[in-house]
């Protein structure tokens, strides 16, 4: 073997054991008669001692035999901090160059520096840390669904394009000239047949696809838990799920979540924070303020059709530099407000305000005791169209949390929200789209409007749907399905596809409604973010071993790349983008 242990591994106890460990070098320190080197794999860090000095560079991999040795000069930052190797014998399993960046808990390499070797990247204990908590988290996740009596069954990853959704990724077939295969956005369909096909408990850790605009929380390619039941209703596939999170949080992290998990509308969540993924963690929840502010002459408000504000604790000393930093803020487009109005709460009981000409003391302690604000309090109010301005307060109030420290990633907030419009209405393309998936059926009663054609009815259409929100991301969602083909071709009516390309795009899974559905339902985890959190940061590169940058590239292979025109004759493609 090439080694008796681990180099996170030796403690006291095996003081004066021969062993043979076999790693990569992280440092060396020569004092002429002795050498000093840290030893790395994995699972740790041990010291080793060599008489004289050895030719050795950082990275070498080596395999060194000696002695364990209780350390006069002990490292309690480490396991392996009480004793070291005493080498009596050593061998070069192959050397290293320098590397471009020091591989250590922090390194001094850039962002693009480390996508590039991020081979080397990944040796590092920040990702060795991320990976190993992405892998015990899909063990816990196969544990519990084991014992819950699903079947983990692999779907296709070739499969047809489809409307709705995101782009598809395509891929050109050999076989069949001229036509594609599209890489699943999600294994919808699939797991729904598998619902007709009578394996009513399924799930899968699964690849999917879409090519989508990034942002630090997407990837081109990312990973699900997927899941389908059958015969259930909404409260069943709750607390199913809820289990299992509860179970991932108690046994990877010690954390006991709340039992049950609340549940709160879109509608609440909407109205109360501004966004369908609230986060929890703290109040300054928005409040509706339109009728305290009409009739005194201020045409901005007068002229809107709603005024909302937020109260910030302790915020009322913030200067005029930080207000005007922060009405700046919220003109950027990720907010885009026109404008911000302020009140300050005052510890002595007055109040200062940047529309004070317009509303005196007693009406700005109106609109403040409206917000639940108290002195010492910061008030901040915008307005415009209902929904907009909602979501715009969301935006804020996620920025305040930050900035005050109420965002701390090791509390856990869970929510489910509940009660999802089911259509959207888009003013653009004159149709609706559904807010899920054309697959989730409406609550059940809320069907004499599904059937209605009108548009205010159908915008009443609450879906039977669901989505797992923790610390303001959305880690999941899912709902009950459309079962009946009757319904389901009444879904796509709604949205205006026609017979004819429903047909053509969903034909099977229409047919296969006919042969005899059970009920059912089911979600799908984001696996990438459900590790980031769980690790405590809001990006999930470090929790993917190979991920793409924001242009959807790995660097390290340099891909997307072109490919040579025998490959694009195969295909019978052909390219307005020459090579060079």
């Amino acid at each position: 073997m090439y080694r008796t242990h681990t180099c996170g591994e030796l403690r006291l106890t095996d003081k004066g054991k021969t062993v043979t460990l076999a790693g990569w070098v992280q440092t060396v320190r020569s004092f002429g008669s002795m050498t000093f080197v840290d030893l790395r794999d994995r699972y740790g860090i041990t010291q080793l001692v060599f008489e004289g000095t050895p030719e050795m560079g950082r990275e070498y991999v080596i395999q060194a035999t000696g002695e364990v040795l209780e350390r006069s000069s002990k490292n309690p930052k480490i396991p392996t901090g009480d004793i070291e190797i005493k080498v009596t014998e050593f061998n070069y399993l192959n050397k290293s160059v320098t590397p471009p960046f020091t591989i250590e808990e922090k390194s001094d390499g850039g962002e693009d520096l480390r996508a590039k070797y991020r081979y080397l990247d990944l040796r590092r204990p920040p990702l060795q840390r991320a990976l190993a908590l992405r892998h015990r988290l899909a063990q816990e996740v196969r544990n519990y669904l084991d014992g819950q009596g699903f079947m983990e069954i692999e779907t296709p990853y070739l499969i047809k394009s489809t409307p709705e959704g995101a782009r598809d990724f395509v891929v050109p077939s050999r076989m069949n000239p001229g036509q594609f295969y599209a890489l699943p956005q999600s294994p919808q369909t699939f797991k729904q047949l598998l619902m007709v096909a009578g394996y009513d408990r399924y799930f899968q850790i699964v690849r999917c696809f879409r090519d989508e605009d990034l942002r630090a929380d997407r990837q081109p390619e990312f990973t699900q838990i997927d899941c389908e039941m059958s015969f259930v209703e909404q409260e069943d596939v709750l607390n199913m799920f809820e289990g299992m999170m509860r179970t991932m949080f108690h046994n990877a992290l010690g954390v006991d979540i709340p039992n049950p998990i609340p549940r709160m509308s879109w509608y609440d969540a909407m109205d109360r924070y501004g966004s369908d993924k609230p986060d929890i963690r703290f109040g300054m929840e928005i409040h509706e303020i339109t009728g305290l502010t009409r009739g005194h002459g201020f045409g901005v408000f007068d002229g809107s059709e709603y005024v909302g504000a937020i109260a910030v604790p302790g915020a009322s000393e913030y200067t005029r530099k930080q207000l005007d930093e922060l009405t700046e803020w919220v003109k950027r487009p990720q907010v885009g407000a026109k404008g911000l109005v302020y009140i300050k709460c005052n510890t002595d009981g007055t109040f200062k305000s940047s529309i004070d000409k317009f509303y005196g003391p007693e009406d700005l302690g109106a609109m403040a005791a409206a917000c639940e604000a108290k002195a010492g309090d910061l008030v901040l109010v915008l307005c415009g169209a209902k929904r907009k301005t909602q979501t715009m307060l969301g935006v804020l109030r996620v920025e305040m949390g930050g900035r005050l420290g109420y965002r701390d990633p090791k509390v856990f907030a869970p929510l489910w929200i509940v009660d999802f419009p089911l259509l959207e209405w888009s003013e653009e393309d004159g149709r609706f789209y559904a807010m899920h998936h054309p697959f989730t059926a409406p609550k059940p009663e809320h069907e004499k409007w599904f059937y209605s054609d009108k548009k205010e009815d159908l915008e009443r259409v609450c879906a039977n749907a669901y989505d797992f929100v923790l610390n303001g991301t959305e880690l999941g969602g899912g709902s009950i399905r459309i079962h009946d083909a009757a319904m389901q071709s009444r879904m796509f009516e709604v949205l205006g596809i026609s017979k004819e390309d429903a047909d053509y795009k969903f034909g099977f899974i229409i047919n296969a409604f006919k042969f005899g559905a059970p009920p059912h339902g089911g979600l799908a985890f984001g696996f990438d973010r459900v590790c980031a959190l769980f690790g405590g940061q809001e990006t999930i590169r470090d929790f993917i071993a190979f991920p793409k940058n924001n242009q959807g590239r790995d660097v390290m292979i340099d891909s997307p790349s072109l490919i040579d025109q025998v490959q694009m004759d195969e295909l019978c493609l052909e390219s307005t983008v020459k090579a060079g």
